[in-house]
């Protein structure tokens, strides 16, 4: 790609997407102009209907050009040319998976019509069969009705997928439009909501795009936004821990978004109501959840562990996928209704309640060898799940798809094979060490004075090329930096070595570290304090938020 990520350009979509190397992008989210004569700083938006269609033919071949063969295509349309682009983008290779319409309140008056109150965001993917789809991101999902009109206790506690019509506030709308049927529930952003930018009169509601980009791309994923307008696209794509890039045709426009990303900080709450469905006011018929399940099922709950476990507690059966897979067996066997991510829950519900007999065996902490061969992709993987699926590591091990794909993301953070519970049990470890090397790391910054020194290197085309440092081959920890901002504090008995493995690492170096700081220390003991101390005085954003702050998430 001769575009550098994480930047917007200013200039022409079709020329500049040609810019993109063919097959590099992951999503490609589009909103263009709908030629209905809106107002913009310098587009006209009033062309010719052969005009204006031949020119997002341009734009959507490049946009199949620039997309993976998995990836996948947004496009977001008023009712004027919805069909004509879906046939364009149709034409040009695409297979549509869904047609989604965003119903909201706040519509567009009309004076000779009804008003316009949605919007077409058509669902495209080049690959029918092989294409990015996380189903299982409990922030993709929605309530069920188990959930919240039958106060279900077996309801899947992560809910099920949307339907395709996306629509604000039930309370708003007719019967027809009940949580159960094809209804998503998002806001126009309104002239007085608080996430208005002011500078744009189409902005896209923040909780749009951030469903649209965790269910249809990955952490470090590329994201790109051929009319960036008032930027959302960059802006989500950021917090949740994705490569974006972005054109816009305003000389403006490209400044207020450029201010926008600046002061976006990755892990950044979305904007907007994050369950406009919760927010609702609740049904008079909804039966309320019971305190707990009956005691018959906490006895064969209880059995069911007992079997399983092998004298191990809740913890570990969360971390070895086979003695989960044991325990949910017998759940099964026992006729019990729900599912895996139901009555593991239960169980750590049971084990904080001391409802369950002490365990015969310790859980065992992650070797220090196995820490220093997984340690860092598994609580980059923790980070990176915590910022796009919203879960600690308790929710996040409770549900086996969730659980997989964390497994798949610490996989792709590290050199060589290793086992699921390698990566689990190393998360599990650092969560358990996390609260004494948070303590420790406070007065170690307050000894320092405040501040913790780091010696400061650029990367060369050769990692540290020609740089004479015998502080860098030895024991210490070390900061990634790009662009001034800290990506990740770790440590190594040798620094140089440590960070040259992990540049050998796709993932890694797609965080493109442009310089290094280091601080050498032969102590092993004090060497994770010093990590814990750097992370939170440097606040690097790859690092598990334990290590800098109470709360997780």
């Amino acid at each position: 790609m001769s575009l550098q990520p994480n930047k917007i350009y200013q200039g022409d979509c079709v020329k500049n997407l040609k810019r993109l190397e063919a097959g590099s992008v992951d999503l490609i989210f589009a909103d263009p102009p709908f030629n209905i004569g809106y107002k913009y700083d310098v587009y006209d938006d009033r062309q010719q209907a052969e005009d204006y269609l031949d020119w997002c033919r341009q734009w959507i071949g490049g946009a199949y050009q620039a997309l993976k063969p998995d990836g996948t295509f947004w496009l977001a349309i008023g009712d004027e040319f919805a069909a004509e682009l879906k046939i364009e983008s149709q034409k040009a290779g695409f297979h549509c998976r869904s047609w989604v319409i965003w119903y909201y309140t706040f519509g567009v008056n009309c004076v000779n019509g009804f008003t316009r109150s949605h919007t077409h965001l058509f669902h495209f993917v080049k690959d029918k069969k092989n294409f990015t789809f996380n189903r299982m991101n409990p922030q993709v999902r929605v309530n069920s009705a188990r959930q919240m009109v039958y106060g279900d206790l077996r309801a899947n506690p992560n809910g099920r997928l949307p339907d395709n019509t996306w629509i604000l506030r039930p309370q708003d709308a007719p019967v027809s439009f009940a949580p159960s049927q094809d209804t998503w529930y998002f806001a126009r952003v309104a002239g007085t909501f608080k996430e208005r930018e002011g500078f744009h009169g189409c902005q896209m509601p923040e909780q749009l795009l951030a469903r649209i980009i965790r269910s249809c791309s990955n952490p470090q994923d590329l994201v790109v936004d051929p009319f960036g307008g008032s930027g959302t696209t960059m802006v989500v794509a950021k917090k949740l821990a994705r490569q974006f890039v972005g054109f816009e045709l305003s000389k403006d426009y490209v400044k207020y978004i450029n201010q926008r990303i600046k002061r976006t900080v990755v892990g950044d709450s979305i904007d907007g109501p994050e369950d406009p469905i919760q927010s609702a006011p609740t049904t008079n018929k909804g039966r309320k959840l019971k305190k707990s399940f009956d005691e018959k099922t906490r006895r064969a709950v209880v059995e069911a562990f007992d079997e399983a476990s092998d004298g191990y507690p809740v913890d570990f059966l969360l971390c070895d996928k086979e003695m989960a897979a044991d325990f949910f067996r017998g759940c099964r066997e026992r006729k019990l209704g729900g599912n895996a991510t139901v009555w593991n829950r239960y169980l750590l519900e049971l084990q904080s309640q001391k409802k369950l007999a002490k365990p015969a065996k310790k859980m065992p902490l992650a070797s220090k060898s196995l820490l220093a061969n997984v340690g860092d992709a598994a609580e980059v993987a923790w980070r990176l799940m915590g910022i796009d699926y919203q879960q600690a590591l308790d929710e996040i091990l409770t549900s086996p798809e969730i659980a997989d794909e964390f497994d798949r993301l610490a996989s792709e953070f590290c050199l060589g094979e290793f086992a699921p519970r390698d990566f689990r049990l190393a998360a599990w470890t650092i969560r358990k060490t996390a609260s004494k090397n948070r303590k420790a790391a406070a007065k170690e910054i307050e000894k320092g004075g405040g501040a913790i020194e780091l010696e400061r290197l650029p990367f060369e085309e050769s990692l540290f090329s020609g740089v004479d440092r015998a502080a860098l081959e030895a024991s210490g920890v070390f900061v990634l930096y790009r662009e001034g901002a800290a990506i990740f504090a770790g440590q190594s008995t040798s620094m140089r070595r440590r960070i040259e493995s992990m540049l050998e690492c796709e993932q890694w170096k797609k965080l493109e570290p442009d310089s290094v700081g280091f601080v050498a220390e032969p102590k092993a003991g004090r060497r994770s304090t010093l990590r814990a101390a750097l992370a939170k005085q440097e606040d690097a954003f790859l690092n598990a938020r334990l290590l800098v702050q109470e709360s997780e998430l």
